[in-house]
């Protein structure tokens, strides 16, 4: 039988195992110094299941854009499912922030399997040049360039063209 996965804000308590979680993927590890300086740029949400942490996500809103620029899963079964969540979980933090648009920075090079998966969630790969200026000007602010793609999904029906 398959454990649930619960998906929570993470917490400063939390910065050790988001190391260790991140250093699986990485040739130069990390230290909690990395992850506790990460605290004070995103916002960090973690997926777990029975207590191991199996996915995390990193975002931030501003002028009315999400960023995610941190999305990293465990390869094990149920990850779809544990990206699932976490972007969901995001998305409802953004709808409540009246946020436009959900901008996530796929890594290079692009993976075909992440975009496959996050376009079965509504996310749309599309160039920076091609999107909104509030929204290019968010992406370049993530180091993207003009000719780079972004996973776009719209969490708004209208845009928002004067002060809320």
């Amino acid at each position: 039988m398959t454990q649930e996965i619960t998906v929570r804000r993470a917490k400063s308590s939390d910065v050790g195992k988001i190391a260790a979680f991140v250093n699986l993927g990485l040739r130069e590890p990390i230290d909690d110094s990395v992850v506790i300086e990460r605290f004070g740029n995103v916002g960090l949400m973690v997926a777990e299941q029975a207590g191991d942490l199996v996915g995390m996500l990193g975002w931030r809103a501003e002028n009315l854009v999400v960023r995610v620029s941190d999305f990293m899963l465990s390869p094990i079964p149920e990850s779809v499912a544990a990206g699932r969540a976490l972007l969901s979980e995001m998305e409802q933090a953004a709808i409540e922030l009246q946020c436009e648009v959900a901008l996530l920075f796929p890594p290079r090079p692009y993976s075909t399997k992440l975009i496959e998966f996050c376009r079965t969630l509504g996310y749309e790969p599309q160039v920076v040049a091609s999107l909104p200026r509030v929204w290019q000007e968010a992406a370049r602010e993530a180091r993207m360039g003009d000719d780079d793609t972004v996973l776009v999904k719209q969490l708004r029906a209208g845009r928002v063209s004067r002060p809320l």
